[in-house]
């Protein structure tokens, strides 16, 4: 039951190029991000990552993408990495595109023995009739396109609507980022880092969680815990330093209201 590991590359034993992986995270928040810098030190390749965007240029999956380890990403969202879009529009990377809320469902399927399911989400799109860029070639042109997916009419609130199928997800090894866990596995995530993380957990075949603090087994009250440990086979806790190692993804500055007596100023939302 005692699922504690001592070192990064223990956690990630098993990981070998062309795998999956499902990653845990919101832009920067609540990214495994020492599982993923373990992975870029042991030099794998070739993988495939299911995960809400790619990092940034410099951290996070961003630092995969950056030296070619990812061939495939499953995301909703480019976001701020124009690494990831020169590669995805310049045919280096394929791409499936899945609307934000379709994805979290397909991955927590996934967890819970659910092949595929019915959503209305996508529905008279490409998301449903194909043809969405999977993948361009060097010229611009689409080399790799997704599939037609099959459709059914269902009764819904009174009226026949028309539902797309989406299969689950699950992967190979899914990364998460913790605020809290205990030796066996059973882990609590800080506010908005719950995004992603417990989903992911979900659909790895072996889940690997980081986590911030480590307790023993019945310190965390079972009302608080986001995750059991039955979804999670290894946990690494996390040195101080590595723990406080986080980046924003994005500044802004907002006015600072000013003192009687003296002009305005700015602040970051990171010093307020």
């Amino acid at each position: 039951m005692d699922k504690v590991v001592s070192t990064p590359q223990e956690a990630i034993a098993g990981i070998s190029e062309g795998m999956s992986l499902s990653v845990g995270g919101f832009g920067l928040c609540g990214i495994p991000s020492v599982l993923i810098a373990a992975i870029h030190d042991a030099g794998l390749t070739d993988l495939e990552a299911v995960s809400n965007n790619c990092g940034v240029d410099d951290w996070g999956l961003g630092i995969l993408l950056r030296d070619k380890r990812i061939r495939r990403m499953v995301s909703s969202y480019v976001g701020e990495n124009k690494e990831f879009e020169r590669q995805y529009l310049s045919g280096e990377l394929e791409v499936e595109l899945t609307p934000q809320g379709t994805l979290a469902e397909r991955l927590r399927a996934g967890g819970s023995g659910i092949g595929a399911f019915f959503t209305m989400t996508g529905v008279g799109t490409q998301i449903a009739d194909g043809g969405l860029p999977w993948r361009y070639d060097d010229a611009g042109n689409i080399a790799v396109a997704s599939p037609p997916k099959q459709t059914q009419d269902f009764e819904w609130m009174g009226e026949t609507k028309t539902f797309v199928l989406e299969q689950a997800i699950t992967t190979d090894f899914g990364l998460v980022r913790a605020a809290r866990g205990d030796r066996h596995g059973n882990l609590v995530f800080n506010q908005s880092a719950r995004n992603f993380n417990p989903l992911c957990a979900m659909a790895g075949r072996v889940t690997v969680a980081e986590v911030e603090e480590l307790v023993e087994p019945g310190e965390l009250d079972p009302d608080e815990i986001h995750l059991p440990g039955i979804f999670v086979q290894r946990v690494l806790p996390l040195t101080r330093q590595q723990a406080t190692d986080k980046r924003i993804e994005r500044r802004t500055v907002r006015p600072r209201p000013a003192a009687p007596g003296t002009d305005s100023a700015t602040t970051t939302e990171q010093e307020a």
